[in-house]
């Protein structure tokens, strides 16, 4: 009898494993290709996914305040978000290694420990050939977006010579340097406006760079290294200067990048 009476619990304990079983076996709702396996991508470029985000940071030093991964933490963290706001494109895995300057003799950020380069040529082909895969994989649409100013000519040219490659097709590459521009440029004339002069904001590493890594991942920035009386300077690889730097200085910036972008590639997939 306590057997009979305990087997309605039973029977609703086994219902919730299938039930959570069932649910670990279904896909992750996530945006990142590489937390998808290769059905569950397939079944998402099948339902309409087929537009692809390529991020392309850069692995170079950011002064003794800020990482030097910060440009592929912060590509990697907009590109999640502007594939989310599209509502039909993935993610791919970021880029971290991008033309950065010549070994030998060192030049720009070569000259501090940490900063990886690649030549021009190499660049183009990896991504050139990333994007052949995702074609073969069936993305119409292949946006590359990059957080690094150096290489926007090398995205351009891959862009351009697909493009007329695969004129023929239904797939196009684009290079979306507006991306670049909101966070360079648009970002900057926000500050000025709040009254942030051009020598503080600066242009690497300064007070917009570091707001919008704190507004990112506040793990990214060393917070102790801001509170020097005196300011950092460019023997220390930094251009402005960042010590009023904070993270809700750099969430209008992040917003300003993702609607920026967002624009831009529907008006670029709209001029197929």
């Amino acid at each position: 009898m306590r057997a009979m009476r305990l087997l309605p619990f039973f029977v609703a304990a086994w219902m919730l494993a299938l039930a959570a079983t069932a649910a670990q076996a279904a896909a992750p709702p996530t945006v990142f290709i590489d937390e998808l396996t290769w059905t569950e991508l397939r079944a998402e470029i099948a339902a309409g996914k087929t537009t692809i985000i390529v991020p392309i940071g850069g692995t170079e030093q950011n002064g003794p305040h800020m990482t030097l991964g910060k440009h592929n933490a912060r590509v990697t963290a907009l590109a999640q978000k502007i594939a989310q706001a599209l509502g039909n494109a993935l993610v791919a895995p970021t880029l971290a290694y991008v033309p950065e300057g010549s070994v030998d003799p060192p030049s720009g950020h070569m000259r501090f420990p940490g900063t990886i380069t690649m030549p021009d040529a190499t660049f183009e082909k990896v991504v050139e050939y990333a994007a052949r895969s995702f074609r073969q994989a069936g993305f119409r649409d292949i946006v590359l977006i990059g957080d690094h100013g150096g290489y926007r000519k090398n995205l351009k040219a891959v862009a351009d010579r697909l493009d007329r490659e695969w004129a023929a097709t239904s797939a196009r590459v684009h290079a979306i340097d507006e991306y670049y521009i909101a966070s360079e440029t648009l970002f900057a004339q926000a500050l000025k406006r709040q009254g942030y002069n051009d020598g503080e904001i600066g242009t690497h590493a300064g007070l917009a760079d570091t707001a919008l890594a704190l507004a990112i991942d506040p793990r990214l920035v060393r917070t102790d290294r801001l509170r020097s009386p005196e300011p950092l300077g460019t023997s220390q690889g930094v251009y402005g200067d960042p010590r009023r730097a904070t993270a809700e200085l750099g969430q209008p910036g992040i917003d300003l990048i993702v609607k920026t972008t967002v624009e831009a590639i529907r008006r670029a997939v709209a001029r197929r």
